[in-house]
């Protein structure tokens, strides 16, 4: 395994990929601003926009779009999953932010902070049903299944980690089952259905949707190890957020394992018992037994995993650029 490769273009990986596919991303964004509209109910568009103002990069949506014309699609429906890909992206969004009770999403208020919990969680579940309509017009029941199974599981890691959160006995397996639901599903989901769409071959297929997942966990622990070892503005969030709301990730589960009585004891206080008022310390604890810097280790395995599955496709710019923003997500928060 080697580190991350550094990055020598001035524009960033997703920036390049962004502009390669410039025009498809803009049908993309017309198409949101038309489906995230509400006669009867400006709220909708007004918590909407704030989200989406927010400066958010549509990287998932970008990988549909990518994944489509890397394997020579050159219909239009690739913009309406694109758009359902980003609608699934920003409800969960919406209620995660409630669920966490979070003050800040990429860099900004949250809606439910600016507004309410209410608008928040029904605005979120307005747009799963225009993602389910969208869906729907692509008139293709695989991807129907894809999308809307990606949909089920990212719900159930939510669960999974609401539920593991303050349990000092959670696992690594469990870990990865929550990261795999809660971020990898709709990476994966992304790019399988925009192959599928594109009427790519089952080996295809098949590259993209590991890619999406492998890129996607490596996303998820490098964003959990920005937690304790980034900075706020990097995230989008504040420094500790993972901390203070419970939640057992990588480093701190490598940690416990090798914690004395009196570390333990810190952890039960600050996680079972929800004192996290010591954020110092967790980040000494972690450094000290080494988990921060084998988080980041972890997250180069699966970013080889993501670039191993793409040279299983065509050599093209397009793939190039992938295999760059597998590179970029281990270096820097998307």
């Amino acid at each position: 395994m080697t580190d991350a490769t550094p990055i020598q273009q001035t524009a960033r990986p997703h920036d390049r990929l962004a502009d390669a596919l410039a025009d498809d991303m803009a049908a993309v964004g017309r198409l949101i601003s038309t489906r995230m509209a509400s006669e009867h109910a400006p709220r909708i568009p007004e918590v909407t926009a704030h989200l989406v103002g927010a400066g958010g990069k549509r990287v998932r949506p970008l990988l549909t779009v990518a994944a489509a014309r890397l394997c020579g699609y050159e219909g239009d429906d690739h913009i309406k999953l694109a758009a359902t890909v980003e609608f699934i992206h920003t409800a969960t969004l919406l209620h995660d932010d409630v669920v966490d009770e979070s003050a800040q999403r990429r860099g900004r208020p949250t809606a439910n902070l600016l507004w309410d919990n209410q608008s928040s969680v029904l605005v979120g579940d307005y747009l799963f049903a225009r993602s389910f309509q969208l869906m729907v017009e692509c008139g293709s029941l695989r991807i129907l299944d894809i999308l809307s199974g990606a949909a089920a599981t990212i719900a159930e890691g939510e669960v999974l980690q609401l539920t593991a959160a303050r349990n000092l006995a959670t696992t690594e397996e469990t870990y990865l089952k929550v990261v795999r639901g809660k971020t990898a599903a709709l990476f994966q989901a992304a790019c399988e259905s925009g192959a599928v769409i594109a009427g790519a071959s089952e080996d295809h297929v098949s590259a993209l949707a590991e890619f999406g997942d492998a890129m996607g966990i490596s996303f998820q622990i490098m964003d959990d190890w920005l937690d304790y070892g980034g900075a706020g503005d990097a995230i989008g969030k504040d420094l500790g957020d993972d901390f203070r709301e419970g939640k057992l990730t990588l480093p701190v589960i490598r940690a416990l394992t090798r914690s004395n009585s009196e570390e333990r004891v810190f952890w039960r206080d600050a996680l079972e018992r929800g004192r996290a008022d010591d954020l110092d310390r967790a980040r000494a604890i972690l450094e000290r037994h080494g988990t921060l810097e084998e988080t980041r280790a972890e997250a180069l395995i699966w970013r080889d995993r993501a670039k191993a599955a793409l040279h299983r496709l065509p050599a093209s710019d397009l793939r190039d650029m992938l295999g760059d923003l597998a590179d970029y997500v281990v270096v820097r928060a998307l």
